[in-house]
């Protein structure tokens, strides 16, 4: 590994930290709006990264470029509505990773023009790297999440959308889901899904 390699994985540790940690942290907010205790009595109700991080996610996040974060623990039984507070709680977290890009875009942008402004500046250059890739992966985690399987969030929304926990083969996939997930990135299917939606919209945000 290069010594520019090396840079660029330490410049993107701020916007790692950032959107593993509040993309758990939405998840855990959520589930204790909607009155599920669990999230809080396990300290998982705070922005501290270390309380979401999952280290092997982390890890491949910053080396393969698509991770995740340590799973919040819920209890629907607490839930009003089952069915709508699981979706709005399977949901939140990739929300969060949404308004993340959203917002960081516009300091991206306004970076991206005083580089040129001042005719190319290490430190600004640095500095726009540091949030262009804290947009990048917070619109990868967003469309990595919302694959429908499970572990994913994208099984847990399309599940309360289309009931299908009712099936029998629900739970089948439920069980292997892991597995199946790890066959789809082995196969490389995921980075086929992820690479063209995370360039479409990044360049929909403008910095692309």
């Amino acid at each position: 590994m290069n010594t520019q390699m090396i840079l660029s994985k330490i410049l993107m540790l701020p916007g790692i930290i950032l959107g593993l940690s509040l993309h758990e942290f939405a998840h855990a907010w959520m589930s204790n709006k909607l009155g599920d205790p669990t999230p809080k009595r396990q300290g998982r109700l705070t922005i501290n990264p270390l309380a979401h991080i999952d280290w092997v996610g982390f890890t491949a996040l910053l080396l393969v470029g698509f991770g995740w974060g340590k799973p919040v623990q819920i209890d629907p039984r607490f839930y009003k509505k089952p069915r709508r507070d699981e979706f709005l709680v399977a949901i939140a977290g990739v929300t969060m990773n949404l308004i993340i890009a959203i917002l960081l875009s516009f300091p991206t942008k306004a970076l991206a023009k005083a580089y040129y402004a001042v005719g190319g500046s290490v430190l600004i250059e640095n500095i726009y790297l540091i949030f262009f890739y804290a947009v990048s992966i917070n619109v990868v985690l967003m469309i990595f999440n919302l694959i429908p399987v499970p572990p994913l969030d994208g099984w847990g929304i399309v599940t309360q959308i289309f009931r299908l926990d009712r099936y029998d083969w629900w739970y089948k996939v439920y069980q292997y889901g892991t597995w199946i997930l790890l066959a789809l990135i082995v196969l490389n299917v995921t980075d086929l899904i992820l690479t063209p939606l995370v360039r479409i919209v990044l360049t929909l945000l403008g910095v692309y």
